[in-house]
């Protein structure tokens, strides 16, 4: 999973990703200072891969990653070029969702590019700069279908009114993931590889001070992501910073002092897997313990696939069980004993927290 951070100049962008990355993107008080982008693989966090090692005492553990980019500050004007625009715009294409960071407090000492924090006014001058980008991709292609349509084929007039409904609702002022699609047509917009289809997470960035607090900004920015059908979460990117410094040991007690139970990372890795509708599933033994990507819905031979394209080609069965029936019973086989290691076939769809081992033969 690659997820691209985007956001205005000076909103702490590239200060949350330095904190849940730790791979020290610089960070100041100007424009631009991300030219190329920042790039941070870092771990899912993931409780149960502890449990299972304390099980299995593996030679190493394996966590999924997600990869974090950290893409340079827009301004207004980008569609067309301006500042680093097309950098900017060329660099979102390649990423599985937008994390957009969004200045929610105030700071006389940090420049706001546009002279006072409005998060509603903020998060519109980055989706407006996304629509103009998509307009011009749509102008391209309805042109195209037209084009094609003078023979009279059906198939390409369809195609031009499919994609003027498309121009019609980015003209409102509205993102394409908002767009109530029926399936066959949320795939032909896949291809189309619009910015505004991307799926959204807003991060209200916001003081330290004002953790825990009810901020009528977050607030705003929470009603606007929810019409946009997008996710939301709030994060002070300072106390990231100041967690991403500690040891594990001291980062319970630092979160606990705080009242918010578990860092940005966590929740912001939690809403990406729900917004891109991803489980993980778990494989475990003496050599190692390692959780696996998949999205919801994956059948057993194509979650199989995963590790291995033999296993999908050779599938025969998948030996399954829930990860909490495992860790209650305290073994594998005990499970087995009381008959609660399920044997499934191709059908079987994957569950999140399975337990897996995979017969396959080639």
């Amino acid at each position: 999973m690659k997820l691209g951070v985007v956001g205005l100049p000076n909103v702490g962008k590239s200060t949350l990703f330095n904190a849940i990355t730790q791979a020290g993107a610089q960070a100041a008080n100007y424009p631009f200072c991300t030219i190329e982008p920042n790039v941070g693989v870092v771990a899912v966090p993931d409780h149960r891969l502890d449990v299972l090692a304390q099980m299995y005492n593996p030679e190493k553990i394996t966590p999924t990653t997600i990869e974090f980019v950290d893409i340079a500050g827009l301004v207004r004007g980008a569609y067309k070029g301006e500042g680093l625009g097309n950098k900017f715009l060329s660099h979102i294409r390649e990423v599985d969702a937008i994390v957009h960071v969004v200045r929610c407090f105030e700071d006389a000492d940090i420049v706001h590019v546009d002279g006072s924090v409005n998060p509603v006014r903020d998060m519109e001058t980055i989706n407006l700069e996304l629509i103009f980008a998509d307009l011009e991709t749509l102008d391209r292609r309805i042109d195209r279908a037209q084009k094609n349509s003078k023979g009279g084929d059906k198939k390409f007039l369809q195609e031009a009114d499919f994609l003027k409904s498309l121009k019609a609702h980015l003209e409102a002022g509205k993102p394409i993931r908002s767009m109530d699609l029926a399936p066959a047509e949320r795939e032909e917009v896949k291809s189309l590889f619009l910015l505004t289809d991307k799926p959204v997470i807003y991060v209200a960035n916001i003081a330290e001070a004002e953790l825990g607090q009810s901020l009528p900004a977050v607030e705003a920015l929470q009603a606007q992501a929810a019409a946009e059908g997008a996710g939301a979460l709030t994060i002070c990117a300072r106390t990231e910073e100041e967690i991403a410094q500690l040891p594990p040991e001291e980062k319970k007690e630092f979160l606990e002092a705080l009242g918010i139970g578990e860092s940005g990372l966590d929740r912001l890795v939690k809403e990406c897997y729900s917004l891109l509708g991803l489980i993980s599933y778990l494989t475990a033994g003496p050599k190692e313990v390692r959780a696996w990507t998949i999205q919801r819905g994956t059948k057993a031979p194509q979650a199989a696939g995963k590790i291995h394209t033999d296993f999908e080609k050779g599938f025969i069965r998948a030996e399954i069980v829930p990860y909490d029936t495992l860790v209650e019973l305290g073994s594998m086989a005990a499970c087995k004993e009381k008959g609660l290691v399920r044997s499934e076939g191709k059908d079987y769809v994957m569950q999140d927290g399975d337990v897996v081992l995979f017969r396959f033969n080639v």
